[in-house]
């Protein structure tokens, strides 16, 4: 039996903990950083934990962990 694949795309959006918890990136630093205040883009940096909710699918993605 041949081994599955995890995502790509999603190796490179998650991390996850030796707990199993899921590590993203926060959303909007991409771009149109003028009209933001210092203090948002200053909040979105680093990481935070992924929603509870989506914990299971993201999981399901990557068969032999990360």
């Amino acid at each position: 039996m041949p081994k599955m694949k995890s995502m790509r795309s999603a190796r490179r959006r998650f991390r996850i903990t030796r707990t199993k918890k899921v590590l993203r990136t926060t959303a909007g630093k991409g771009h149109l950083l003028t009209r933001k205040r210092r203090s948002v883009k200053l909040k979105k940096r680093g990481t935070v934990l992924a929603a509870s909710v989506d914990r299971e699918k993201i999981l399901k993605i990557f068969p032999y962990g990360v």
